[in-house]
């Protein structure tokens, strides 16, 4: 048996809002890019130093490691909602507050290396689950947060959500940071 192509999703298949997100996705197997965009997004940030993670560009603005750990939740959240929906769950799903969430870790407390460890790790166990679904299964739908959602949309929002984030990371953050 092949493996499955993931497709794009339409518009149709998830919220709004993440529509910035999944336009970002580039073309092709959107497996190997979460595979090569964890690996492009620790080697980018891997030579700072913690002090340097813990650079905020402007007042109340999240940290580089707060934004690290933050793209590994939401990484697991989406990836909680997918395998719910695959396997038929039919209840509403709740949403989350990121910003309450990051609020309510103590990423600025941990080394940089620990959090992007933690990011190829929670990578490590997403691409496989989505690999190993077949085409009923990502067509599957369900609902969170009052929105619906195939379950084939979610690998292109989590990939469009660090892109979005490292896209940040590069343009607010890391100019400034490395010049402290």
């Amino acid at each position: 048996m092949s493996p499955v192509v993931i497709t794009r999703p339409d518009a149709s298949e998830y919220a709004p809002y993440f529509a910035t997100y999944v336009d970002e996705v580039p073309a092709g197997d959107v497996l190997a890019t979460l595979t090569r965009q964890v690996e492009d997004t620790c080697s980018l940030l891997s030579g700072l130093s913690d002090a340097e993670a813990a650079y905020r560009y402007a007042p109340g603005k999240w940290s580089i490691k707060e934004v690290i750990g933050h793209v590994a939740d939401t990484e697991r959240i989406m990836v909680y909602r997918a395998l719910c929906f695959a396997r038929g769950e039919t209840a509403m799903l709740p949403g989350f507050d990121e910003n309450a969430y990051v609020a309510g870790a103590s990423f600025d407390t941990r080394s940089l290396d620990d959090l992007l460890a933690e990011l190829r790790t929670v990578r490590a166990a997403t691409v496989p689950l989505f690999a190993s679904l077949n085409a009923q299964e990502l067509e599957r739908r369900g609902r969170a947060n009052n929105r619906d959602y195939s379950v084939r949309a979610f690998p292109f929002i989590i990939a469009g959500h660090e892109r979005h984030h490292v896209d940040i990371l590069r343009e607010r953050y890391l100019p400034r940071a490395r010049a402290r």
